[in-house]
């Protein structure tokens, strides 16, 4: 990671990837399956700025199986995406989706959300998927916990996390010196556990920093506690982050939580909300959140956004869009979704370039509130 810039504590970088540099502070693009929800191909999220693609690990070893992709010469072949790709682990998922059968020290016994049939996952297993898949940056298998949590299982699972990291670190090496391995230059990310108790998340980030990982996650946020807890947690856990690393806030967020973060020093984020809420007919824009679903649009001929230069704004109204959304046209959603992402992508555009020109502090105070308003 090269920081460029700094403002305060908003950092400008460089990551560089086997798969292409990554411009910073950036937002991943959520193809949970290898799509974008939506409709959207990989042509799609160049024509809108999208700078990675965030895939799921327990998903596809569910389905279409990740042996099939490494068939198939790996995710960036399978799905057509040149730039990078990030894989989470599958711990999220396996905790909250998955019925659980029973956690122990080797991993996690578990029922398929899909057909039922029962499946295995450790940290060993985790790097093997992604390694299938071919993956830019793989994340590290860990516990997740449901937040709050009691004191004493908090720091057992964050200590289960640290012995499960050394496994995957081990793993991943092993992995990549294989000839047949699709990317034998994977990246590696830690994640930061510890629930809300900031002596074990900063006990955490010490000792993971320690590994010398090629990049740090902050995990377990942004699970339903109040968005002052998440920026407590970020503001005590950043310090012990290394400075030369790249720093990852899984599942984050609004646009208000993505400015505010940045302001603490976070350089990656990735959330479904673009997506999913445009395929409910609520749309991003500059001066706040639109529900294309109220009637007041219904003969409404303006873009979403007259400053947007999505397809969607370019070529269609509000009325348009909402006519579809109601019919049940495909469309629909496809348009909406495009002006989203492209919306979270040009805003990251705009967070590099006010830290760039030093004026990030104006910039977070003009839009931090007005962005995440509800029109």
């Amino acid at each position: 990671m090269k920081i460029l810039v700094k403002d305060g504590r908003a950092r400008r970088g460089e990551f560089e990837t086997i798969h292409g540099t990554v411009q910073t502070p950036a937002f991943q693009n959520v193809a949970t399956a290898a799509a974008i929800k939506g409709g959207l191909s990989a042509n799609d999220l160049v024509h809108n700025n999208c700078q990675v693609m965030l895939c799921n690990t327990y998903h596809l070893h569910i389905r279409p199986g990740d042996e099939l992709i490494k068939r198939a010469g790996g995710l960036h072949r399978f799905t057509g995406w040149k730039g990078p790709i990030l894989t989470d682990s599958g711990g999220f998922q396996v905790f909250s989706l998955a019925k659980l059968n029973n956690i122990k020290e080797e991993g996690v016994t578990f029922a398929s959300h899909v057909d039922g049939r029962r499946i295995f996952m450790g940290p060993e297993e985790s790097m093997q998927i992604q390694s299938n898949l071919g993956s830019t940056i793989a994340m590290a298998f860990d516990e997740c916990v449901k937040n709050p949590a009691p004191y004493r299982y908090a720091q057992e699972a964050a200590e289960r996390t640290i012995r499960w990291l050394e496994r995957c670190k081990a793993e991943m090496a092993r992995l990549n010196a294989k000839p047949d391995t699709i990317n034998p230059k994977q990246l590696l990310f830690g994640i930061n556990q510890g629930c809300c108790y900031e002596d074990i998340r900063i006990d955490h980030m010490k000792r993971i920093a320690a590994m010398d990982l090629d990049g740090y996650a902050i995990g377990g946020l942004a699970v339903g506690e109040p968005k002052e807890e998440m920026y407590r947690i970020i503001n005590e856990v950043e310090p012990y982050m290394p400075v030369d690393k790249i720093r990852y806030l899984m599942g984050v967020g609004t646009p208000g939580n993505i400015l505010t973060s940045v302001l603490l020093g976070v350089d990656l984020f990735d959330c479904v909300m673009p997506s999913r809420n445009a395929r409910h007919g609520h749309v991003f824009t500059w001066d706040g959140i639109l529900n294309l679903n109220n009637a007041k649009y219904a003969e409404d001929l303006e873009p979403i956004d007259r400053r947007c230069t999505c397809e969607a704004c370019q070529m269609h109204s509000r009325a348009y869009i909402r006519h579809l959304l109601k019919a049940g046209e495909m469309l629909g959603m496809r348009l909406a979704v495009i002006h989203n992402l492209h919306f979270y992508n040009e805003l990251m555009a705009h967070i590099r370039q006010a830290i760039e020109e030093g004026r990030y502090q104006s910039f977070y105070e003009e839009y931090v509130n007005k962005l995440d308003a509800r029109i």
